[in-house]
């Protein structure tokens, strides 16, 4: 059984890392920080008497079961929008954009040292910034077998239970993501 302490440590370690990846599925800030929110206290109300050592994969579930519910309740709100949208007159009708974009630099951005060497900490906040561009244009299941596997470093099996497919279709999704960012990077002009 988890400690209040241990809980609350893992909730911290995790915080940064689940709100750029709900973020990066999302595309929105605040909706982002729900989701994280929702999933952090789910964790805290129904998983915390589970081990320390079975709260990640745990977190990441209930995380990405979020994101999903998410990606549900939109379409049901776009299918009525779309729906009572042709009853609205023209006039009324206004262009918004709803998805913000990402942040211009993840926090690996923080990790360079921006006073001694502001060339590389430039040209390294460029490079998140086209990476995070490129996550945004991947499919959501690709997206999501990527950040598993390499943002969070979980392994294949870790990734197939909460993506709750096979390890197979993780090594397929992943491969995919990693082939067409690759792409999509090369097209920009980064070299590997």
């Amino acid at each position: 059984m988890a400690t209040r302490q241990e809980l609350s440590d893992f909730l911290s370690d995790v915080e940064l890392r689940a709100y750029k990846q709900a973020l990066f599925a999302v595309q929105d800030e605040h909706t982002a920080l729900d989701i994280v929110q929702d999933s952090m206290m789910k964790l805290t109300e129904k998983y915390a008497h589970k081990p320390p050592a079975e709260l990640p994969p745990l977190f990441q579930r209930i995380l990405q079961n979020k994101i999903r519910d998410y990606y549900r309740r939109q379409k049901s709100r776009s299918l009525w929008v779309t729906l009572f949208s042709a009853f609205m007159p023209a006039s009324s009708e206004k262009d918004t954009d709803e998805y913000s974009d990402i942040p211009e630099s993840l926090s690996l951005a923080q990790d360079f040292d921006q006073k001694n060497n502001p060339g590389t900490a430039a040209e390294q906040s460029q490079l998140i910034e086209l990476i995070s561009k490129a996550l945004e244009t991947l499919p959501p299941r690709q997206r999501e077998a990527f950040l598993l596997r390499y943002w969070e470093e979980m392994d294949v099996s870790e990734t197939a239970k909460i993506m709750d497919c096979s390890e197979g279709s993780v090594k397929t999704h992943c491969s995919r993501a990693i082939h067409t960012l690759a792409a999509i990077l090369e097209g920009k002009g980064v070299k590997r």
